[in-house]
This record gives structure tokens, sequence and C-alpha cells, in this order.
């Protein structure tokens, strides 16, 4: 008994844990060491930004994911244009020379002369017949002029388009509600009307 009122004197830790963190405290020993992030050195040639198909991409970044951030190219796309280009997947695009990014550039546009029709991301377009990739602001450009084709020519996408509900035969009763929405209305049942449960049975 003591010994305890002597310990809550003290202002002695109770548990085992927090009196041996305390000693270590006391001792000066330190906790686990903290791994410190290695400093990368970049080359004084290298770009941070580096701009392709109107598209500015990191430069940190591996050449087959920064050249996914322009419109129209996947990470499929990427990495066949990487491998026409002949650059080893890990290299990061801002250790490229300008040379090699322009021929990057040309290896995009051009993508569509080199590549078979199933990896086109338009084929059979309707206008003209064609199979064709587009990329940067082309998707863009294009997908509006389909909408607006379809809203024109009054198809049933259009006209859901039109008022700005789903297009693809989602649920609407639960989901995708927008403006003065109240609860799902319930029909009420007449008095002395049968319920579908009583019927099955």
């Amino acid at each position: 008994m003591p010994e305890e009122k002597e310990a809550k004197k003290k202002g002695a830790p109770k548990d085992k844990d927090a009196a041996k963190a305390a000693k270590k405290g006391e001792k000066g020993e330190k906790g686990p060491p903290v791994e410190k992030k290695p400093v990368i050195k970049r080359d004084e040639n290298f770009r941070y930004i580096v701009r392709i198909v109107n598209t500015d991409l990191d430069g940190a970044k591996n050449i087959v994911i920064a050249l996914a951030g322009v419109k129209g190219v996947g990470l499929r796309s990427a990495e066949v244009i990487a491998r026409m280009a002949g650059i080893p997947r890990h290299t990061k695009i801002g250790d490229l020379p300008e040379s090699k990014t322009d021929e990057l550039e040309k290896l995009v546009t051009e993508y569509s002369e080199k590549v078979p029709h199933w990896m086109m991301n338009r084929q059979s377009d309707w206008s003209t017949g064609a199979d064709m990739h587009l990329v940067g602001v082309d998707v863009e450009l294009n997908k509006r002029d389909d909408i607006n084709l379809m809203k024109m020519i009054r198809c049933y996408k259009g006209i859901r388009h039109e008022q700005g509900q789903k297009v693809r035969g989602q649920r609407t009763r639960s989901n995708g509600r927008t403006g003065m929405t109240m609860g799902v209305i319930r029909k009420k049942l007449e008095p002395g009307a049968v319920g579908e449960s009583e019927k099955k049975e």
C-alpha cells in the first residue's frame, strides 16, 4: 500500500509500456529511424512540362503514363507508340530530347495509319465510313457533333440528351433525380382491394 501511494505521488505511469517509454525518454533513446525520401537529382536539360498534341504532360512521369494523359490515347495505345519510337517504357518523358518528343507527336497523330482498324477509337465513321483515331481536341469536338446529330434527327438518345436524362437505360426512379423531386409516390389500395401478397397465396 505505501509503495502505491509513493508511485502516485511521483506520478509514475501505471502501464508497463508507458513505464518503458518513460525510461527510454530518460536515457535519450530514439524511436525507430524515419526513412528519408531520396532526393532525385535531375539533369539540367530535364523538362518538367512536355507539350504533345496541345496537351501539357508531366515530365516526371514514365513515358506510357504520360502519353496516356493525351485525350484519345489510352495505356495500350501509349505502349504501342513507345515501342514504335524505340523508347523503354520506364523512361521519364522529361528526359527525352526535343527531337524524340517531336517524333512521339508525329507517331500520335499518324497512329491510325500504323495500327489495325480494331485498335482505333472511331471505327466506321457515320459520315465518311472510314476508320479513324481521334486525339486531343478532336475527341471532344466529334463527341459534341454526334450528340447534336442525335438531337437533330430526334432519335431516342437525342431526346434523352435534350431532357438531361440518363441515356443508356439506367433506372431513373431512385437515381439521377434532379430539381424539386419528392419521395416515391405509392399507389393507395382502395378499401376491400386485395393486395399482391394475398393474391399469390
